[in-house]
């Protein structure tokens, strides 16, 4: 699928079907990730502004019906203890967890979670693939 732009993108993740409690994003640096997690936040009812954790590793929000609890890894090349905070996010039914640069986190993730592939293309669009 073809965004052309941020808003776009907003629609995409506020419009989202879950089918999984865990979606996995993958995409560079600028790809419009968080740009997806804000559409998402939207989608589940949350209000307050979704920033990058990039530097603070996770961010939790609550939803009406469901949390948000979003985790960037790139930083990160053993995730330590961070690795035991996903686990258990993981397992509550009550979260809906979006992880961004997971390749440190790949075996704790189970094998029927959601992937998005969001690629940066030369004329500012991107292309979304849903990979399961």
């Amino acid at each position: 699928m073809k965004i052309n732009s941020e808003q776009e993108m907003l629609d995409f993740g506020k419009n989202f079907k879950i089918a999984s409690n865990i979606i996995e994003l993958i995409g560079d640096v600028g790809a419009g990730k968080t740009t997806f997690v804000r559409g998402l936040a939207k989608g589940l009812g949350i209000d307050e502004p979704i920033t990058s954790p990039s530097f603070t590793i996770s961010k939790s929000y609550a939803g009406k019906s469901k949390n948000l609890v979003h985790y960037d890894f790139y930083r990160l090349n053993d995730p330590g203890i961070m690795a035991e905070d996903l686990a258990e996010n993981i397992k509550n039914k009550d979260n809906i967890v979006v992880i961004e640069w997971s390749d440190t986190i790949k075996d704790i993730l189970p094998k029927d979670h959601t992937i998005i592939n969001i690629k940066y293309n030369d004329d500012n669009t991107r292309e979304v693939e849903l990979l399961s």
